[in-house]
């Protein structure tokens, strides 16, 4: 099994960053991909970011120039720096770890920081 603890949410102004942290523990090995969706009120989960296993990388077009994934392989854990923010950012912030193999997939789930950006 994998675990995910998110972190660095919080309350922000528009214009400002903050940084988010995801750090995985468990059978890591399995994974192939892990990534950051977020789920504001009355709204359905969407991706903001993914990175591979070999660091390729794709972001929601909102985000775009404004969010930065990345990963640090030796402490198992997976970022995401977000600049410029919106009040339209703000959501729920999800860590999602992805295992894909010929038998199916399995996503594992983080227990969610709040991020909110004021106008």
């Amino acid at each position: 099994q994998v675990q995910l603890v998110e972190s660095g949410g919080g309350l922000v102004q528009a214009g400002g960053s903050l940084g988010l942290s995801c750090a995985a523990s468990g059978s890591i090995f399995t994974i192939n991909t892990v990534g950051w969706y977020r789920q504001a009120p009355g709204k359905q989960r969407e991706l903001v970011a993914a990175i591979t296993s070999g660091g390729s990388t794709n972001y929601a077009d909102s985000v775009k120039g404004r969010f930065t994934i990345s990963r640090d392989n030796a402490r198992n854990t997976v970022y995401l720096q977000m600049n410029s923010l919106k009040p339209e950012d703000t959501a729920v912030y999800y860590c999602n770890a992805r295992r894909e193999t010929v038998w199916g997939i399995v996503d594992y789930w983080g227990q969610g920081t709040q991020v909110t950006v004021s106008s």
